[in-house]
């Protein structure tokens, strides 16, 4: 992305299959160093905004951020005037059509960063389970969770793991889900499958559906643990209550092409 003669990572067939049969698909490789280097940039700068909230509210915590624990950073996207050029990429194209097909939104985007050596895990959850957390009548589609990590990732340090539709039973839908009360996250069965660790280098995308069964472990190491995490949906995902959008509706890809327009949307902050 860095460089405009660089030739754009594309996503194979046999990747597509296997979202589509098992709701995952793992793409090595796929993010220049570049852009890795611009995206911890802004990582660090999302961390101190963070902190600096949790100060003015006298606070240590929020919602499902833990400050030094783990952080949950989301939808402040237009607080940056380079996060964009990353999120409605050729390259983030490629990978939601892959899975959503010809009409992208992005519906929601966070870091997720685990602190060196007391990193919080984080329960088998599906990411849709949240969306119904917030409103139960929800009737959506699944969308796309891109885990793209900043650093080589592996079981040390934090990394997801995986539960494919067949082995987490979720092809059906979102699964029973509770709540802990002292960390606010939803939970869900794996029925003692101990899922898939994947183990990647800083720079692949770890693409899945909102209906895959995930988890993550403490990050045992010496440094942070950091993800940037986009999410897209293939039409506005509809609060019921309201009609409006849930959280973000931006459109991203329609008919196959990019449609963003960087100045209507920054123009938003």
């Amino acid at each position: 992305m860095t460089n405009a003669a660089a030739a754009q990572p594309t996503v194979s067939d046999a990747q597509k299959a296997c979202y589509r049969r098992d709701g995952y698909m793992i793409l090595d490789n796929m993010i220049d160093a570049g852009t890795l280097a611009m995206l911890r940039e802004e990582c660090a700068y999302f961390m101190g905004y963070k902190d600096a909230e949790l100060d003015l509210g006298g606070r240590d915590s929020d919602m499902i951020t833990q400050r030094g624990k783990r952080y949950f950073i989301y939808n402040w996207y237009r607080k940056s005037q380079r996060l964009w050029r990353f999120i409605f990429s050729p390259l983030m194209a490629e990978v939601a059509r892959a899975a959503l097909g010809d009409d992208v939104y992005l519906f929601h985007e966070q870091w997720v960063v685990k602190g060196a050596e007391q990193g919080m895990s984080f329960d088998w959850h599906q990411d849709s389970a949240y969306v119904q957390s917030f409103d139960p009548a929800t009737q959506h589609r699944p969308f796309l969770t891109c885990w793209c990590p900043l650093d080589d990732v592996g079981v040390d340090n934090g990394t997801v793991y995986l539960l494919p539709h067949s082995r987490g039973g979720t092809q059906a839908g979102i699964v029973p889900h509770r709540k802990d009360p002292a960390t606010q996250d939803l939970i869900a069965d794996n029925h003692g499958d101990p899922g898939m660790p994947i183990c990647v280098k800083a720079g692949a995308i770890v693409a899945f559906s909102s209906h895959v069964l995930h988890s993550s472990g403490a990050n045992r190491t010496d440094t942070l643990r950091r993800v940037y995490l986009p999410q897209y949906s293939a039409e506005p995902i509809i609060d019921s209550k309201t009609g409006k959008p849930l959280k973000l509706a931006v459109p991203f890809v329609k008919g196959g092409r990019i449609v963003y327009d960087p100045e209507t949307d920054l123009a938003a902050a």
